[in-house]
């Protein structure tokens, strides 16, 4: 995890040194800052491996949803970036508008990315609840 946690903040750098080259500049600056996050949520998580008690497979989910829902949210927020899309994105994505497929592809990134880091957090909340007692 603590690797695919700083790749994922290395991503995020190299991305935010060509925002300004991006169709929408402001969802460039997105995808840098939700990857450095995203990164540090993974490194974090990582880090507090040891003090989780789950079942294997439960743990494995844990595993799974943090490191894919990481890529897959900068992934969505970059090719939103690159495509000038909105749908998903209408504060950011203001005046910007990507052909449907672009659109949909978009959407269903950050929408599977979303559902994935938050049966991550339930997952590691569930996971440190001995922490509690």
């Amino acid at each position: 995890m603590l690797w695919h946690g700083i790749l994922l903040v290395f991503i995020g750098l190299v991305t935010g040194a060509f925002v300004s080259s991006y169709t929408n500049p402001r969802l460039g600056l997105s995808a840098h800052v939700g990857a450095i996050m995203n990164g540090i949520l993974i490194v974090v998580l990582g880090l507090a491996w040891p003090h989780f008690a789950l079942p294997r497979r439960w743990a494995l989910a844990l595993f799974w949803s943090t490191v894919a829902s990481g890529y897959v949210n900068w992934a969505g927020l970059f090719l939103a970036a690159v495509f000038g899309t909105s749908w998903t994105t209408p504060l950011l994505g203001a005046g910007h508008v990507g052909t449907a497929w672009q659109e949909a592809l978009v959407a269903a990134c950050l929408t599977a990315g979303a559902a994935g880091v938050l049966a991550a957090c339930v997952l590691a909340l569930v996971g440190l609840r001995a922490l509690r007692r």
